[in-house]
């Protein structure tokens, strides 16, 4: 799905188009995401994150460059910033429910950085049991971005997204990786909803987004988790047959209010 640079500047999505990002250095640091939401409160402002990270240390970085490089790439992937209703959806739903922020990670570093997005069909499409490398998915980044990467950097990039979709429970192993089902949750199918409405994709088809995808479970299960998120005001959602419509007044509402 190509993202436009229109709903880039309105929610923080990434186009799909250009090369680089933050998995040519760094993976989806969930342990960082995690101490820095752990942290800080809701109400926290953009700059109360960056004094977070670089005055008080809570991400325990021994020098003031490793701070700045944090900071750098965490903006990067999760924008860091309450007015981008992509970064504020993941607060949101990760404080409600604190065991998805794995998954919610993965999906919002999916929306913000094209590179790692170029690797989801190579582990988005293989079956559980199956063996995965970072080979594989640097391939996949070189089959999208044939001109952009030496191999060096290519196999760079295949490492830091192996480790991604191991943190975010898609693959398992240390050494060799397997792929594993992931645990989908109600909270994550709210925000893979959201995100994919973002990408102006309705009905149905919010599941076979690259954020529906990866949710790595079947129609109805996801359906099921929908209907329970609904039921806890994450968003609104309603299913006759094939009709499938979803709602998000909470999630989008404009902050304040």
């Amino acid at each position: 799905m190509t993202i436009s640079v229109a709903t880039e500047t309105a929610s923080g999505l990434a186009p799909g188009t250009e090369s680089g990002g933050p998995h040519t250095s760094r993976t989806i640091m969930l342990k960082e995401l995690t101490a820095l939401l752990a942290s800080s409160l809701l109400s926290a402002s953009r700059a109360d994150y960056a004094q977070a990270i670089l005055g008080d240390n809570v991400l325990g970085k021994r020098s003031d460059s490793t701070r700045r490089r944090s900071l750098k790439y965490l903006r990067q992937l999760y924008v860091l910033d309450p007015a981008s209703v992509l970064f504020r959806g993941l607060c949101d739903l990760s404080s409600a429910d604190p065991a998805s922020l794995p998954l919610l990670a993965l999906i919002c570093a999916l929306a913000r950085d094209p590179v790692f997005r170029a690797t989801a069909p190579a582990i988005l499409s293989v079956p559980s049991g199956a063996r995965v490398d970072a080979k594989m998915l640097a391939q996949a980044v070189l089959d999208v971005y044939p001109h952009s990467y030496s191999d060096d950097v290519a196999a760079k990039i295949g490492r830091n997204a192996a480790s991604s979709w191991t943190q975010s429970g898609h693959l398992s192993g240390r050494l060799q990786k397997t792929r594993v089902r992931a645990q989908s949750t109600p909270a994550a199918v709210a925000y893979a909803f959201m995100v994919g409405h973002l990408a102006d994709a309705r009905g149905q088809g919010l599941l076979t987004t690259v954020w529906g995808t990866a949710l790595d479970a079947p129609a109805h299960e996801i359906y099921e988790q929908a209907q329970m998120a609904s039921k806890l005001g994450w968003i609104e959602f309603r299913r006759a047959g094939d009709v499938v419509e979803v709602g998000f007044r909470w999630l989008l509402r404009v902050p304040g209010r």
